[in-house]
């Protein structure tokens, strides 16, 4: 079978992010299992789901989530308006 499950067309993995789900498929082309292996390390570090799996590794109170997400927004703005001085 391999490590693409014995699907020729390469292995699939479902991804649940926001309450949404996510299919994320990598081809695995001629037995380059590497070449494989490091795109779906790209795909999931694009898509920020260590840093998702991180946060829900523990419960987070409310009022620490309200908190992250307001210095979160914060950054962003910030860094937006350091943009535009450009």
């Amino acid at each position: 079978m391999g490590l693409h499950g014995g699907n020729p067309q390469g292995q699939r993995f479902l991804i649940k992010k926001g309450g949404g789900c996510k299919l994320l498929e990598v081809k695995v082309n001629g037995n380059d299992v590497e070449k494989a292996l490091k795109v779906l390390k790209r795909r999931i570090q694009k898509e920020g789901l260590l840093g998702e799996l991180k946060k829900r590794r523990f419960f987070e109170k409310p009022s620490v989530k309200l908190r992250r997400k307001q210095r979160e927004a914060e950054k962003r703005r910030l860094k937006r308006a350091r943009r535009k001085r450009r």
